[in-house]
């Protein structure tokens, strides 16, 4: 079967969690003897082929191996010239548009969806263009099934589909009401909206998103299935040599610094922690817009020496802080899934789960907060920090619940979609 697939990232153009989902669902998907053809945005000057040389190598590095090979030659991946890029707000775009430009003036910031030659004047319109762009690849590409990765690829997709007539899969990473709460973008929930409706079958990553989906957007029930994202063992080949006894014990937060991911909670928790416990090292690791502000509440509570901003990590620098950390806390006020406690746990670092998150569903046995109930936080941090026996424990049932959380699992359940729909 092959396999039309928009994405708005893929390693080594990574920003969060869906970049991995994408390479590991492609990776097993095509075991099924599917052949892929990944379309990702991608900002290029025609003058220069270093990055379509890039995207095209994928450019990470990878064993040896014939199954690796096999996966290479079956994945076909597209560039198209934009410079959308995950996560991406309005103010953002307009910042990354400037800088493309380089004329330093202020772009028109106006909701309407109109496209030209250039960028996008603004996101929405940006988002438009690209769609031109999935159209323009979809007619000339030979494929049987449509596969579109959250809200930005949604237009694409659709138009790619109404070109050729072919069915139309959507996956659900993400919500607007995921990101934004109450106060959700109207016209990037128009297009989720629009694209659950336009597509013959909608995947959510979690039941917790599911829920969202029948509820917010109206989709019927019988066309919305779930299936759980995994994490692979050999994503953990390099284990850091660590000594294991240590001065202070560290408690991580990693992950995009947005109020989505609750970082105001965690460091509330670990102002309450400090008190009882002063030989701990919290640490944030990530970027987003709530971090300036993050620093300046950490210099009021006076926690700064207990506190470390690492910003951005990536690939060795990842595994590293998973391999120096104690505990890892996610404290999402709403999380679709969550990819980074299942990696925590591979580097058997005990986590402590938001029950806001879609990951609780494959790990029935962590412990869970209340994002909002810092006390509760803090005295679960305590409790895993204070007793190894809990700690041991709550690795235990981490490894067992990792046997089971695999990405195969997934090609298998996205592979009997594909195979209905292809009828």
């Amino acid at each position: 079967m092959r396999i039309l697939m928009f994405g708005w990232e893929f390693p080594p153009h990574i920003s969060g969690g869906l970049g991995t989902a994408c390479y590991e669902l492609t990776r097993t998907i095509s075991r099924h003897g599917n052949k892929i053809t990944f379309v990702v945005p991608r900002a290029e000057k025609p003058a220069r082929k270093s990055s379509v040389q890039l995207i095209s190598a994928v450019g990470v590095p990878l064993p040896s191996s014939s199954s690796v090979e096999e996966f290479f030659q079956s994945l076909n991946l597209q560039t198209a010239d934009s410079i959308l890029r995950p996560y991406l707000t309005e103010e953002e775009y307009s910042r990354a548009l400037r800088s493309t430009s380089g004329d330093g003036t202020e772009n028109d910031r106006s909701n309407v969806m109109t496209t030209s030659s250039h960028y996008g004047q603004n996101l929405m319109a940006e988002v438009a263009r690209y769609s031109e762009i999935g159209e323009e690849l979809a007619v000339k590409e030979e494929f049987d099934i449509i596969h579109a990765h959250d809200w930005m690829t949604f237009l694409a997709a659709i138009r790619a589909k109404r070109a050729t007539g072919k069915p139309l899969v959507v996956h659900i990473h993400a919500v607007e009401y995921d990101r934004s709460g109450d106060s959700i973008n109207g016209g990037i929930f128009e297009i989720e909206k629009m694209g659950m409706e336009e597509a013959d079958h909608v995947i959510a990553v979690s039941h917790y998103t599911r829920n969202l989906i029948l509820s917010q957007y109206g989709i019927s029930p019988e066309k919305v299935s779930v299936v759980h994202n995994a994490v692979s063992r050999h994503q953990a080949t390099r284990l850091y040599h660590v000594p294991p006894v240590r001065k202070n014990k560290t408690v991580l937060f990693l992950g995009r610094i947005t109020s989505q991911k609750g970082p105001d909670y965690f460091i509330e928790a670990a102002a309450r922690v400090l008190e009882k416990m002063p030989d701990v090292m919290f640490v944030m690791a990530g970027t987003g817009d709530m971090l300036p502000r993050m620093i300046e509440r950490v210099g009021e509570l006076r926690l700064g020496t207990h506190f470390h901003f690492t910003g951005f990590l990536q690939g060795h620098d990842v595994e590293r802080m998973y391999a120096m950390s104690d505990l890892y806390v996610m404290p999402s006020v709403s999380e679709p899934f969550g990819l980074s406690p299942l990696e925590a746990m591979i580097y058997d670092v005990p986590v402590i789960l938001s029950k806001q998150a879609g990951v609780n569903e494959v790990m029935p046995h962590a412990l869970t907060v209340d994002f909002w109930n810092v006390d509760d936080i803090a005295n679960k941090i305590l409790a895993v920090l204070k007793y190894p026996a809990l700690s041991r424990e709550l690795l235990r049932n981490g490894r067992k619940a990792l046997r089971s959380i695999r990405w195969e699992v997934a090609a298998e359940r996205i592979q009997l979609i594909y195979n209905k729909l292809a009828v």
